[in-house]
């Protein structure tokens, strides 16, 4: 069977539940059709670059499926019918990516800098600036 990586956008208005629903809907269609889904990471709502359908943010999801083609054709085919599904695209890949994707792991090291503020410069040297003069009016 070949693999692919799937990415879907749904729209902002559905809950991160009925997301998982969708998922759980397209892997039916592809055990159905002899597939199976190898991997599941939900992104998150993200901001877009420019608005769909008059959405301005979207529900991010990456499947990593193994399955036969006709099996992906009938879900992406399901995937044009449903209107929750802003956009989507599959890319057939040589290997399957193991662990976490680079979404998740921009996640893990943004969460490891620390620091009181975005960036994590409360440790820089210097920061405190407590060895300032007074100022002089």
């Amino acid at each position: 069977m070949a693999l692919y990586e799937h990415i879907f956008l749904a729209r902002q208005d559905v809950s991160p539940q009925q997301v998982e629903e969708l998922v759980a809907n397209m892997t039916e269609v592809l055990a159905s059709g002899g597939g199976k889904i190898t991997k599941n990471e939900y992104w998150g709502l993200k901001s877009l670059s420019y608005r769909i359908k008059k959405n301005r943010k979207a529900h991010y999801s990456l499947l990593n499926i193994d399955a036969p083609a006709p099996a992906v054709a009938e879900m992406e085919r399901q995937m044009r019918i449903n209107e929750d599904i802003l956009r989507f695209m599959t890319v057939r890949v040589d290997v399957l990516e193991e662990g976490p994707s680079a979404m998740m792991q921009k996640r893990d090291r943004d969460d490891e800098r620390g620091g009181d503020r975005p960036g994590g410069r409360g440790d820089r040297p210097g920061f405190d600036r407590g060895d300032r003069r007074p100022r002089r009016f």
